[in-house]
């Protein structure tokens, strides 16, 4: 058995020109850095609002092993059956009892066990069921399987982030932000083995705003009139952290965050 298991963690992806960028350098970034597992948001992958189960079967084939999401999970009403059908799509585990999918995943990578667990924040958010509190019911049972688990916590705050890190060190191998597109620098492993970013940035189409064309956003703010956001297209990076983390006893020992430029590509190349 190896004594290190490497995960790749994708922020965000962002319409069609994540999706792309994904579908084109997932396997390469694997294979680059001797990944054992790639995870991947992917709520924002329908033109920024939700994803479809044929989307999401794509990304599977990507190369991406486990996907996660947020608050956009539901944007697409044909995704509902869809998430009950496959445990690999998670949803924040923290919407309260009686919605579709499920809220972790425990992945077996070549006998080493790899717990996921999905959890959205509260402030600036849905009125959701307390994520730390779930935390602590929802490791109870991964903790039964395995001792690394890595968390996306997508959540609006840095300081709920940061609140949910210090709840869970030493508990859990990972925390990863999700939600506000922003990469943050303050990549860390704590003393007891917890790696934690505020927030692991965006997939997608960086001339932007939040991966959303500049002008109707724009707009909205010079005229506080509701505007149709439209997917940008233009400056396509995809963007990440690589864990490194002991199969033994699921500790952290690296976190190394990465942002790869791809470019622009024609509209054309963006249809899959």
């Amino acid at each position: 058995m190896k004594s290190q298991i490497k995960v790749l963690f994708f922020a965000d992806l962002v319409g069609k020109p994540g999706r792309f960028v994904v579908s084109q350098m997932c396997k390469s970034l694997k294979e680059k850095y001797e990944a054992d597992y790639v995870i991947a948001n992917i709520e924002n992958a329908a033109g920024g609002f939700g994803i479809t189960p044929e989307m999401s079967r794509k990304i599977f084939s990507y190369g991406v092993d486990c996907q996660t999401s947020g608050n956009h999970i539901w944007d697409r009403m044909d995704i509902l059956k869809y998430l009950d059908e496959q445990p690999k799509l998670l949803r924040p585990a923290n919407y309260p009892p009686g919605c579709p999918g499920h809220g972790r995943y425990i992945a077996d990578v070549n006998g080493v066990k790899i717990g996921v667990l999905n959890l959205m924040g509260r402030t600036y958010m849905k009125d959701v069921d307390c994520p730390f509190r779930v935390a602590d019911k929802e490791l109870g049972i991964i903790r039964e399987q395995t001792d690394i688990v890595i968390i996306d916590f997508h959540a609006e705050v840095t300081s709920e982030k940061q609140a949910m890190a210090y709840y869970l060190d030493g508990r859990v191998s990972a925390v990863i932000g999700t939600h506000t597109h922003v990469q943050t620098a303050d990549e860390t492993v704590s003393e007891r083995g917890t790696a934690y970013i505020t927030d692991v940035g965006m997939t997608g189409p960086h001339d932007s705003i939040l991966g959303m064309a500049k002008v109707p956003s724009l707009d909205r703010f010079l005229t506080a009139m509701p505007k149709r956001f439209t997917c940008a297209k233009d400056d396509i990076k995809i963007s990440g952290v690589l864990l490194t983390i002991s199969a033994s006893d699921g500790a952290a020992e690296g976190i190394e965050r990465f942002k790869i430029d791809y470019g622009s590509v024609a509209e054309s190349d963006l249809n899959e």
